[in-house]
């Protein structure tokens, strides 16, 4: 039997305004006739109008799971059942995307179809570790409803202390800009680390991030544990005549002053002639003149990955931006691949042998000192990590060029 639906006037006031509400798809899913889940959707939109007007949440954890797996559930129950039972429960199923957010329309509608029967129809693409979020399900619906997303081919996700589902951009699939394999790196990372996130044992969570270029459209750097960035090592690859039509087409003002003007490091010049010279030592990967001048400029052709580690939102020591551990590896060949999830693989073992509870390896790294971490990892120490010393006049630098010829000695005698 179909309830009546709540006042709602605190909710209402979040459609006003331009841009789409959240509010205006959770009535229509309370709106959907006698479905079960239509009930459950006035019940929630009763208990948030209530916990806005007493400035109170009213959900709480428990344990939810489904046979075999550990995590991938995130467990509510309400505080507030008695007034709104049909939302009681309402737990959230962790499911991993396809790498690359490849979806296809046959499977976005199935997807649709099972929560619609076995949950509140509830949907969010994507959670922040690209998680596949079905929002709103009671706990005898859990395991039917994993059950069946399972059978079309969808696993769950992490959740808890444990490795997280990754995110992976389009990437190569349909980005000019993109420098290697993304979701094949993505795959393969995960499918060797799956128990890792089926069974949670970390002492914290870690997550995976794959980026095909320094644009980074997945936040890798500043919101996963190990960021994997393609870039490149040799020069810009710069066609002189598409430089030359854009510039007749916008204007050399304004040329200057949306790309060369913007260069972070001054390292672009518009000659007379309307080329344009790249001083590429200088050039940091930032991506903007590429970005405005796709069809003159692109990322040039010896391509690889730069792999960052430590990046994350505020915790212990604040936010934190991953630092560079191996600036440049080539991830072509089956023995690239084979080593970056060596990596992976060493990483993600000292990381549950040797972090505190409730600590990222960013803070990890920031508690044991950079050196130590690189030496438990054996990952070699090297110059190109940092883009250059620090600039200081309590810094003595004269023995630097020395400690720098032992360096490449020994890098010499170990290659030999």
């Amino acid at each position: 039997m179909s309830k009546k639906i709540h006042e709602t006037p605190m909710l209402d006031e979040l459609e006003d305004g331009p841009w789409p509400s959240f509010v205006t798809g959770l009535k229509r899913l309370a709106d959907d006739g006698d479905k079960p889940h239509a009930n459950m959707m006035k019940d929630l939109m009763g208990q948030l109008e209530h916990s806005y007007e007493t400035r109170t949440g009213y959900w709480k954890g428990g344990t939810v799971s489904v046979y075999g797996y550990g995590g991938g559930v995130i467990p509510r129950f309400s505080e507030v059942a008695e007034e709104y039972p049909e939302s009681k429960e309402f737990h959230t199923l962790r499911v991993q995307p396809p790498a690359g957010f490849h979806y296809s329309t046959e499977l976005l509608r199935n997807m649709c179809d099972i929560w619609e029967e076995h949950g509140s129809g509830l949907i969010a693409l994507h959670g922040q570790s690209g998680d596949i979020m079905f929002q709103g399900c009671k706990t005898e619906k859990v395991q039917p409803a994993f059950d069946e997303l399972n059978k079309i081919g969808l696993d769950m996700g992490g959740a808890g202390p444990a490795l997280r589902t990754s995110m992976s951009c389009v990437g190569h699939a349909r980005c000019e800009q993109s420098c290697y394999d993304e979701v094949r790196a993505h795959r393969m990372i995960l499918n060797g680390l799956i128990d890792e996130m089926h069974r949670p044992a970390l002492p914290y969570k870690f997550k995976f991030k794959f980026s095909g270029c320094p644009n980074d459209c997945v936040n890798s750097i500043h919101r996963s544990d190990f960021a994997v960035i393609g870039t490149w090592r040799d020069d810009m690859q710069v066609n002189q005549e598409e430089v030359k039509k854009h510039v007749a087409r916008v204007g050399r003002k304004q040329m200057i002053d949306t790309v060369i003007s913007n260069c972070p490091t001054r390292a672009l010049s518009l000659n007379d002639d309307d080329t344009l010279d790249v001083d590429n030592k200088s050039c940091v990967r930032c991506m903007h003149c590429i970005n405005v001048m796709t069809k003159a400029l692109s990322p040039g052709e010896d391509r690889g990955v730069s792999v960052l580690m430590g990046g994350k939102r505020s915790l212990k020591i604040g936010d934190t931006m991953g630092t560079v551990i191996v600036p440049f590896m080539k991830l072509e060949s089956d023995e690239d691949f084979e080593a970056l999830n060596e990596l992976a693989e060493t990483v993600v073992d000292f990381f549950a042998e040797n972090a505190l509870e409730h600590e990222r390896i960013g803070e990890t790294i920031d508690r044991i000192g950079l050196a130590n971490f690189l030496d438990a990892i054996e990952v070699d120490a090297d110059p190109n990590m940092v883009n250059h010393p620090r600039t200081s006049s309590y810094v003595r630098t004269d023995d630097w060029d020395e400690e720098a010829r032992k360096w490449h000695e020994r890098k010499d005698a170990k290659a030999g």
